[in-house]
């Protein structure tokens, strides 16, 4: 979904009443560099299952497994990421989904997997024109120096 506008009061208007598919792609996360350098891109969709690292506030450096992904709130929900409360029960801390990135991908499911065959090999389709593409102009012009003389 391409936004159109830059005032920042519709920008959070089109956040707070996106509809759920759309808030799915919108918590994208960025991955580790060895995920990136591996893969070929920079982002994915938060699924639960994926272990992250916690790269801002009091749980910095943190790493655990997304146990729940809230679309309403933004929010996940990382295994190990407690608070105590008063009465003496354990509940998990909301993080955002900005606040964190991906370390391992879960690849229990199929669909994920061809979506990363899909997203991999058209980043390849992209590069692979563009390379060949400056080479033949660079011969072109060479060519045509010679031509000319």
């Amino acid at each position: 979904m391409k936004v159109k506008t830059r005032d920042p009061s519709k920008q959070r208007k089109l956040l707070f009443n996106a509809p759920h598919h759309v808030r799915g792609k919108i918590m994208s996360v960025h991955l580790s560099k060895d995920l990136r350098e591996s893969y070929g891109f920079r982002s994915l969709p938060i699924r639960s299952g994926d272990t992250v690292r916690v790269l801002r506030g009091d749980y910095k450096g943190y790493e655990g497994r997304v146990t729940r992904v809230d679309r309403d709130k933004y929010r996940i929900f990382v295994d190990g990421i407690t608070r105590e409360k008063a009465d003496g029960t354990t509940t998990p801390i909301p993080i955002h989904y900005s606040k964190v990135e991906i370390v391992r991908l879960n690849l229990d499911d199929n669909w994920r997997k061809k979506i990363l065959e899909r997203k991999g090999s058209s980043k390849e389709e992209e590069k692979a024109p563009e390379e060949q593409s400056g080479k033949d102009e660079e011969t072109e012009k060479v060519e045509d120096k010679r031509s000319k003389k």
